[in-house]
């Protein structure tokens, strides 16, 4: 039938009724149906006319977009743990219940138990952060960029930052270690060379306006060949016989040995912290496995001066992040790494993914191969290493179309194009995610 007047447009409700098999929430039909109406209207009133079906249609994948805006459920088979599109690191069972039950009832965030008073929002994660890096002292704030950021404005604004070139790096979404140094209000003062820094380098550009050197780990990123740069103790002995402070980014958030889990080491916040630097920064939801934080753990008196910055109010983290970052720290406290999802992932042994990888095949309706490959860790860490692997390539006329089915999935299916193929690797996915796939490629036609 042919609609070729507003009046004899469906009202909403009734549009939203047909809807009502999709099996999504009432406020997302609704919403769908007046945003099909309304640009039915538009389309009416440049004098085109449209039929009932392509009306429903219209709203039908509306549907579909308002409901994955709103956050639809993922299975990573991407070949990266820490996919930075997918929310990087996965919640234990424990970090999900601790949310939950910050989020479900009041909490003493800032009421002292013992006295009643005012208390500190940090004092859990900073325990444990201290007992776990051998910091004097640690606070945390949104992300790491935000600890970059406080740090500089707390101990260098006006005055100059050394930071090498081959460590100015882009850290995603477009935005440059530089631009976050200069909205600071430091003064960067760029020194060496892209392959090679030495402390001559950072010797040459000092002067007496130098607050601090910025070392900032390449964590998306590897420079192989003819390189060279200092240690990070031998930049702290050269900044504090100057005067100045070392502040250590580090990114990743490591609190474990990385070659038990077949990867090349890693160094760990503990190190960091015992090379000598000021300030170490990192983040909450890469290597470490929690969520998005930024921790800075350093001197005490460097660390109690950002507290004290009025970006630090603007910077703090809520009572959900804290009940997340307070039992994952926990886990470690207690030796359970292996089991948040993270390391799992890392550790998972090759016959199982193996099996999972065959069991994606015998699914899948079309041609398909299981071969040995690399997982990456992600998420700016640990780059060019990978974990070994074995994923499904799925055979497709359409790669492209296929890869746009899985995403468009419910829930959504991850994957990646190589050579081709479509391929899966199960090495990220828990074993029911698995199952949910083989059903999901069962579904398909070729």
């Amino acid at each position: 039938m042919d609609i070729t007047s507003r009046r004899h447009l469906p009202n909403v409700d009734a549009l939203a009724a047909r809807l009502e098999a999709r099996g999504v929430p009432a406020r997302v039909r609704i919403r769908a149906a007046q945003e099909a109406v309304a640009r039915s209207r538009l389309t009416l009133a440049e004098g085109k006319a449209l039929t009932f079906s392509e009306l429903v249609d219209l709203a039908e994948s509306l549907c579909d977009r308002f409901e994955r805006a709103s956050g639809q459920p993922a299975v990573n088979m991407s070949g990266t743990v820490l996919h930075t599109g997918l929310g990087r690191a996965r919640f234990d069972r424990g970090s999900v219940d601790a949310v939950r039950e910050a989020a479900e009832s009041h909490v003493l965030l800032e009421l002292d138990w013992e006295h009643g008073g005012r208390g500190d929002r940090l004092e859990s994660v900073r325990r444990r952060l201290v007992a776990l890096t051998g910091a004097e002292d640690a606070f945390v704030v949104n992300n790491c960029a935000a600890a970059v950021l406080l740090a500089l404005r707390t101990h260098c604004a006006g005055r100059d930052v050394l930071l090498s070139h081959g460590q100015m790096v882009e850290i995603g979404g477009s935005f440059r270690m530089p631009d976050v140094v200069l909205e600071s209000g430091c003064r960067l003062v760029g020194l060496g060379c892209t392959n090679k820094t030495r402390l001559s380098d950072y010797e040459r550009a000092w002067s007496d306006e130098t607050a601090a050197v910025l070392r900032c780990h390449p964590s998306n990123f590897r420079i192989v060949g003819f390189t060279e740069e200092p240690s990070a103790r031998d930049l702290a002995a050269w900044a504090h016989g100057r005067g100045a402070i070392l502040i250590d980014d580090v990114g990743h958030g490591c609190l474990v040995d990385t070659t038990g889990f077949g990867l090349p080491k890693e160094r760990t916040l503990r190190e960091a912290v015992a090379d000598g630097a000021d300030l170490v920064l990192s983040s909450g939801d890469k290597l470490l496995g929690g969520p998005q934080a930024g921790l800075v753990l350093g001197t005490r008196a460097c660390v109690e001066a950002m507290t004290r910055h009025p970006l630090a109010r603007a910077l703090r983290v809520d009572k959900l992040t804290l009940a997340a970052l307070s039992h994952v720290l926990e886990t470690y406290e207690e030796g359970r790494a292996q089991t948040l999802p993270t390391w799992r992932a890392a550790a998972k042994g090759l016959s199982t993914v193996k099996r999972e990888a065959q069991a994606l095949a015998r699914a899948y309706p079309g041609p398909a191969v299981v071969e040995p490959g690399e997982t990456e860790m992600g998420g700016g860490s640990m780059p060019g290493y990978g974990i070994k692997t074995w994923r499904v390539g799925l055979h497709s006329p359409s790669p492209d179309v296929l890869l746009t089915r899985l995403r468009q999935s419910r829930p959504s299916v991850i994957g990646r194009i190589e050579k081709g193929l479509v391929w899966l690797d199960p090495r990220t996915a828990e074993s029911d995610e698995v199952k949910t796939v083989c059903a999901i490629l069962k579904g398909l036609t070729t």
